[in-house]
């Protein structure tokens, strides 16, 4: 049974392999520069955020700052570090698509069932992003107003830490299910039927994308990971998320 960590562990070291290690390095150096760029941002905002954050407590639960200063400190970084990721996958999505779909013809012998040329395909991956940020951004919405609201917002962390797992799982694994032509819809009802591989490898990204630097060089592995778990996991499950016959 192939799991989330092995999966990772395989792809990180497929994408350095000779033979696709050199569709990575233009996906790094974007990457690199967004996060530079973010980092310059948040560093010159996040006192007067987290200042106008706190200013918002009312004064009924003075006695119980000492626990909402931390949680909403957790909550504000994971709503930054969201943003950034959500920007970075944005850009990115061109040649992260492109990637799976190489990884897919080497490891499993079958190209992707997807007759594109690499101009459409990357046209197609922005329109699916956006696809993507339309699914998540309400959803995101609802958690960041329940962080501002006063008692609920405890729940906060912990709901974007689940969240950020889903999402994850849906950034990676929609890469060669989009280069296999299973629709955003049908990716989400396969993603549900296997709950559990899905949301470990989103988590294990999540923990990937919070390494400084490192993430750089492991986020690839991601993508290539996702072509081993959509091959193990999800290839065989239909538009229903039931399993159906497949021809290896």
């Amino acid at each position: 049974m192939l799991n989330a960590l092995t999966a990772l562990t395989r792809g990180t070291r497929l994408v350095f392999s000779p033979g696709l290690r050199r569709y990575v390095f233009l996906p790094m150096l974007v990457n690199l520069v967004v996060y530079v760029a973010g980092l310059q941002f948040v560093l010159s905002h996040f006192g007067g955020w987290l200042d106008g954050w706190m200013t918002m407590v009312p004064g009924w639960l003075n006695w119980l700052e000492w626990l909402i200063w931390p949680l909403f400190v957790v909550t504000l970084v994971l709503v930054v570090f969201f943003s950034f990721t959500l920007v970075t996958h944005l850009i990115a999505a061109p040649f992260y698509g492109f990637l799976a779909a190489k990884v897919e013809a080497q490891q499993t012998g079958r190209p992707p069932q997807d007759e594109r040329g690499l101009v459409r395909t990357g046209v197609d991956a922005l329109g699916r992003e956006l696809v993507k940020l339309a699914y998540i951004l309400p959803r995101m919405a609802l958690l960041f107003v329940l962080s501002w609201v006063p008692v609920a917002n405890l729940l906060a962390p912990p709901l974007w830490l689940l969240f950020s797992a889903w999402v994850m799982a849906i950034t990676y694994l929609d890469y060669p299910m989009d280069n296999n032509a299973v629709s955003f819809a049908d990716m989400r009802r396969r993603l549900r039927r296997r709950w559990w591989p899905t949301l470990t490898f989103g988590g294990w990204v999540t923990l990937l994308t919070w390494i400084p630097l490192a993430n750089l060089f492991l986020l690839p592995g991601a993508v290539a990971g996702s072509v081993l778990m959509w091959d193990r996991h999800y290839r065989e499950l239909g538009a229903s998320g039931e399993a159906v016959a497949t021809r290896r």
